[in-house]
């Protein structure tokens, strides 16, 4: 049977660990229906051992239920130990995807874990984590190795090993620091997938600039050497430092580069025409201007001034074009208010949130006054959580989903006499 690549955004887990960014409850929930739209195979939506996760990742799944998100899976993260699966378990019971993560590098067992911790115990807690949220009715496990590119491949290798025969569905090799190069992740992939014998999932960083080109080197490692590959991305690239593998560019390069999508195919039919959409959202969101070089979805991607380059696109795009604008959902109108401008905000009035409302097609004729005003009020708190205007498909949502809107807007902090609540 033919191997094949799948997408797991990790934008609402790794992305929003970016430093001085982060996106509201609601902002997480809207990246993973555009996800779900977009048909990428899974989102690592959340922290489950975080408290104020809690409810988020409660609608998300309720979400789930109800076919508001129709395919795509919604993995958890947290750390590989049996602490962490309890407690995940006691907070969101019905979670049915994981990913455990552990560090496995020299340089991690040595100045992280300061002597806590010994090649043989990351095994062995790994080992029992992944059991453990098996038992508890995990459906899917992913054991993940740390700072992979800095770690003896032997040792992986027999990371790897461990994990399969304790119940994990697949392995993810963290370059982490983003330090491979396509060579060396093309090589450490494949030998994995070939001694290991599970699915590979690749999780690069862009601090050398290599995060794409790292995940399709490694995906073709995976593939080569017999298993499906699993490749990270978050939107526009956003994450920790320098940055994860671009989802736009991931992509791109999977099936516009030159032979590789011949031989090396995604599994899902994923909608590019998406692409444009879900980066200008996450770009509002984040508060974090999309560059005007960026591929694909950036202003200058499809702008020619060379009088050469601007003839010959003009004869025929292909001359200069290796993909179209049309294809990335580009190419709509942009327009901009030069008159009056009527928003909605956490001091909006009803009058005004009708206007607006009405402007994007959501009648409240079949709604009494309380309800168009407890709607009122959700949009009220989610902007205050935001700090910003809310886009039309946040209007919508609050308006189709109340109930779920206000689990999402609902943060329970500690109190000084603790429940048994975790």
């Amino acid at each position: 049977m033919e191997k094949k690549i799948h997408l797991i955004d990790v934008t609402n887990r790794d992305g929003v660990q970016t430093a001085k960014l982060g996106l509201s409850k609601l902002e997480k929930t809207m990246i993973n229906i555009y996800l779900d739209q977009m048909g990428v195979f899974q989102s690592e939506f959340g922290f489950p051992v975080t408290r104020h996760e809690k409810n988020y990742l409660l609608a998300n799944l309720k979400l789930a239920e109800m076919g508001v998100l129709k395919n795509i899976r919604l993995g958890g993260w947290i750390r590989a130990i049996e602490e962490d699966v309890e407690t995940t378990f006691k907070r969101v019971p019905n979670i049915k995807h994981l990913n455990l993560s552990i560090s496995t590098s020299d340089q991690m067992i040595e100045y992280k874990f300061q002597g806590k911790k010994s090649k043989k115990s990351i095994l062995d807690d790994m080992s029992k984590a992944v059991k453990l949220a098996h038992a508890h009715g995990a459906e899917s496990v992913g054991a993940n190795a740390e700072d992979a590119s800095r770690t003896d491949v032997k040792y992986l290798v027999e990371f790897g090993l461990a994990a399969k025969e304790a119940g994990a569905d697949r392995m993810r090799y963290c370059d982490t620091l983003g330090y491979d190069n396509p060579f060396t992740i093309y090589d450490t992939a494949r030998t994995l997938a070939e001694k290991v014998g599970i699915p590979i999932e690749l999780h690069c960083h862009g601090d050398l600039g290599m995060a794409v080109a790292n995940s399709m080197a490694g995906a073709k490692g995976v593939i080569d050497g017999g298993q499906e590959a699993y490749v990270n991305t978050t939107i526009n690239g956003i994450g920790e430092r320098a940055g994860n593998a671009d989802l736009c560019c991931v992509i791109l390069a999977l099936t516009k580069s030159k032979g590789f999508e011949e031989q090396y195919r995604l599994a899902e039919d994923v909608k590019l025409k998406m692409i444009s959409k879900i980066a200008k959202f996450a770009s509002y969101a984040f508060d974090v201007p999309i560059p005007i070089n960026q591929p694909g979805v950036g202003s200058n991607a499809f702008a020619h001034a060379s009088g050469i380059h601007a003839d010959g696109v003009l004869k025929d795009p292909q001359n200069y074009e290796l993909y179209g604008y049309e294809e990335l959902g580009r190419g709509e109108p942009i327009s901009v208010e030069t008159g009056r401008e009527i928003t909605t905000g956490q001091y909006s009035g009803i009058s005004g949130f009708s206007h607006v409302m009405g402007k994007i097609d959501v009648s409240f004729k079949n709604k009494t006054r309380i309800e168009a005003n407890e709607i009122l009020e959700l949009v009220r708190y989610a902007n205050v959580e935001s700090h910003k205007p809310l886009v039309e498909d946040e209007l919508e949502f609050i308006a189709k989903y109340p109930d779920i809107a206000k689990m999402l807007l609902t943060l329970t902090p500690l109190q000084w006499k603790e429940t048994n609540e975790p």
